[in-house]
């Protein structure tokens, strides 16, 4: 059925006639046909959001409703791909009209034309319901993609393909209702964006997601399964910090989102991941990664869609039993198209003019991620973590955005322009961040790691704050006027944000850190404060202890080759005890 517009307000376009249509329903909007979706309805006329550039559209333009939700194609070919805001293939679309975005382009988010080679799992007279596998399909070198029966499907297959190479609309299983219908079934499937896929069950997140990052792993670890939270001023590492979780997380699946950020951003992220080795599989970082590209010259209503894409496609690898992380860069100009949209509608305004329903959204997108047990007749467990950035104005954490993320998520990395301009990265600032994830994990660290891991990371950040107490008295009356015991916690403290904390994102050796190494390290600092008490006590001169050559080794530790690391760590730490034991027994013959 068709309605014509009656006005037209930047993305929002007023239509009448559309009687039968439905809230949340695809249009197609005027001659060139643009992608649309009603946001609400008062009688027969709908409030359309348009996803794509409204020049030109004037009243009278004809528009046609779809009737059906904006939804994503999900198959074989998503993988390594880029897409817009609404699953539109940039790089199809660029073979097709150029290197710029044509309006009202229809090109299909899957190719139909490729073939993909199918091995059947299930075979005829097996009684299957939503969420089984059919068959796999082996995707990229390191994702072996799942084609499973579609959710709400149930019965008993009739008809199986033999394995071969098919293309994505080829039948590939028929199935029998208990009514007697017969359904086709192919290797894709679509499902609404807005509405979450269904599990069997949710679980607590209790594995550390390891990202590399020794500030985040060690000191504020996120779960598998979490959700995270990464505010920050302009230019404090936002999106390296993204860009390091989305290089090296240990998980199946990447989904990143460049909601709203500017173009080079994006840019960087798809130059770089190809060329890039994943430390687990040996692979191009691309062969385990999804791009939605939705930058900040885009249309703004995009922007709201394509963080609901990105999660529905993480959703979907979810189900297969994947370890997914959705980055999402960044939630702030998500907002920002809400506010405009909002204003447009002539809705009520909540704080600093974000609509009242900011924080519902906030948290519809975050209450997607956990750990769950996939619908289907095997057992499978997949988790879905979800990071979002958040760009508060003049870095201030007070506004709306910022709050409402902190209210659902767990994990909160607060980013700090004061330790990014001393070129302090990650520039997570130790005091204003946490982890609810502490008390969940510990259980996994103390079995893998030992409980001394656990210890360690407490005792560091105690002496974080001991430090950040005793930098006011130095700043009173000098360092000098200082115990030794005090002077001490000084200088471990600078070792850890140092030698520990800041790490080299372009040097490959300290851009990845494995938890043992972490461990290592770790315990190594905390030997060096412990064995240099002990000394003080005994009579040594501080300034000696500070000025032995393993310091300064352990300094350089952490460029340590991967494959070396444990010898190097162990031989610094004997070179760190001799030293040491030689001051102390100096120190008692003078005595």
């Amino acid at each position: 059925m068709s309605g014509k517009i009656i006005k037209v307000s930047g993305p929002l376009v007023i239509a009448e006639g559309l009687e039968d249509a439905n809230m949340a329903d695809v249009v197609r909007v005027g001659e060139q046909r643009l992608i649309g979706e009603i946001l609400n309805m008062t009688g027969g006329q709908a409030s359309i959001q348009v996803y794509e550039e409204t020049s030109g559209l004037g009243p009278g333009a004809v528009v046609e409703t779809t009737g059906a939700p904006l939804s994503v194609e999900l198959g074989p070919g998503i993988i390594e791909n880029i897409y817009d805001g609404i699953q539109r293939p940039l790089e199809e679309i660029m073979k097709t009209c150029g290197a710029n975005l044509k309006r009202g382009v229809e090109v299909p988010a899957l190719s139909r034309e490729k073939k993909w080679h199918f091995v059947p799992v299930a075979k005829v007279g097996d009684k299957v319901r939503g969420g089984d596998v059919l068959g796999t399909v082996q995707e990229t070198a390191v994702v072996l993609h799942k084609i499973m029966v579609p959710v709400k499907l149930a019965g008993t297959l009739s008809f199986v393909a033999e394995e071969g190479d098919y293309t994505i609309e080829e039948c590939i299983a028929k199935l029998t209702t208990d009514k007697g219908e017969e359904k086709p079934l192919t290797m894709v499937q679509k499902w609404p964006v807005r509405v979450g896929r269904p599990y069997e069950k949710k679980y607590p997140p209790i594995r550390p997601l390891q990202t590399g990052q020794r500030v985040i792993d060690t000191m504020f670890p996120i779960a598998k399964g979490g959700t995270a939270a990464v505010p920050g001023p302009f230019g404090s590492g936002k999106t390296v910090v993204q860009h390091q979780l989305a290089k090296w997380s240990d998980v199946d699946i990447v989904i990143y989102i460049g909601c709203g950020e500017r173009g080079n951003e994006m840019t960087d992220v798809l130059r770089e991941f190809p060329e890039l080795v994943d430390p687990r599989t040996g692979e191009s970082l691309m062969k385990r990664t999804v791009l939605i590209a939705n930058t900040s010259d885009m249309p703004v209503a995009a922007r709201e869609a394509s963080v609901y894409t990105g999660i529905t496609i993480a959703e979907y690898f979810r189900d297969m039993g994947y370890d997914v992380a959705v980055i999402a860069d960044s939630t702030s100009r998500w907002a920002e198209a809400l506010r405009e949209m909002s204003g447009r509608l002539e809705e009520m305004p909540g704080e600093e003019g974000y609509p009242a329903y900011l924080a519902s959204r906030l948290a519809q997108f975050y209450e997607r991620a956990g750990v769950v047990e996939c619908i289907g007749s095997d057992e499978r467990r997949g988790s879905l973590t979800a990071v979002g950035a958040v760009s508060p104005p003049g870095g201030d954490l007070s506004e709306p955005v910022s709050q409402g993320t902190m209210r659902i998520v767990k994990v909160f990395w607060a980013l700090d322009a004061s330790l990014a301009y001393r070129r302090h990265f990650p520039a997570i600032n130790w005091l204003n961040s946490y982890s609810l994830y502490l008390d969940g994990t510990k259980g996994w660290f103390d079995e893998n790691l030992g409980p001394e891991f656990m210890q360690g990371r407490a005792t560091a950040m105690r002496m974080l704050q001991e430090e950040a107490n005793l930098q006011e008295i130095v700043q009173l009356v000098g360092k000098d006027a200082l115990s030794p015991n005090d002077q001490l916690t000084l200088e471990t403290a600078k070792m850890v944000r140092e030698d520990f904390l800041q790490q080299n994102a372009f040097m490959d050796v300290d851009s990845y850190s494995s938890h043992q190494r972490q461990k290592k390290l770790m315990s190594m600092i905390l030997d060096f404060d412990r064995l240099a008490r002990e000394a003080v006590r005994r009579g040594a001169e501080l300034e000696q202890i500070m000025a032995i050559p393993a310091k300064e080794k352990i300094g350089r530790a952490k460029y340590a080759a991967a494959d070396e690391y444990e010898a190097v760590y162990d031989g610094i730490s004997r070179e760190m005890e001799a030293e040491i034991a030689a001051i102390v027994e100096k120190a008692g013959d003078i005595e």
